[in-house]
């Protein structure tokens, strides 16, 4: 058309408008430590049975988060309650690179890493076993190929100190060799191992860290 706006141009930009509104709806905004459905594990997929009614399916967990309902759920509860800041999805995000950190300086006898991730005790423990290694000669390689699973399998508030125990599963790769270079145990095979770690954390403290307790195996 000549001496007038083109009517094409008006319903092309109309139909754009719709197809941005529309991405919006359906996409949204991602938020901060969302995941993406990739990342999602299958057992946060949903399962409809044969004569499911979606109305009474109650919402799916977080990977490694214990029904509400249950001792360590409620656990978790008392745990919020007392800090609302607690995030049970996040803290095995942390627990899971706490355990990272904590096996590789105990292969590598890095004490002032562990000095600031364990409690006293717990320390204690683990550099009786590294000084014994070290008077043995002994060197110890620890490779993390992969953690399978990390579960909240407890947690328990007295009074303002919070206790969780994870159970973890990972693959991993461990081996001691001698002074003369023989190995002394372990083999460079990949193995399954399954921990139980209890962090612990005062609440009323502003130290954000929770530290190693005790550990265990399953």
């Amino acid at each position: 058309m000549s001496g007038g706006f083109p009517v094409e141009l008006i319903l092309f930009a109309m139909i754009a408008a719709f197809l941005v509104l529309r991405l919006r709806s359906v996409l949204g905004r991602r938020q901060g430590f969302e995941r993406t459905p990739q990342a999602q594990g299958p057992a946060e997929a949903v399962r409809p049975g044969p004569q499911a009614v979606p109305d009474a399916v109650p919402a799916v967990p977080a990977r490694g988060v214990p029904d509400a309902r249950t001792p360590a759920g409620q656990g978790l509860a008392r745990i919020r309650a007392q800090d609302g800041s607690f995030d049970p999805a996040l803290f095995l995000g942390g627990a899971e690179g706490a355990f990272r950190m904590i096996v590789e300086a105990f292969a590598n006898g890095d004490r002032a890493t562990l000095r600031n991730l364990l409690s006293d005790d717990t320390y204690a423990g683990f550099e009786g076993a590294i000084v014994a290694r070290e008077t043995a000669g002994e060197r110890q390689r620890t490779e993390i190929r992969n953690v399978q699973d990390m579960v909240i399998e407890a947690a328990d508030l007295r009074g303002t100190v919070a206790e969780i125990t994870v159970r973890i599963v990972s693959d991993q790769i461990n081996i001691t060799t001698a002074a003369d270079g023989s190995v002394a145990s372990g083999h460079d095979g990949v193995t399954e191992i399954t921990d139980l770690w209890t962090f612990q954390r005062d609440l009323r403290s502003g130290e954000p860290v929770w530290k190693l307790v005790s550990t265990g195996a399953a």
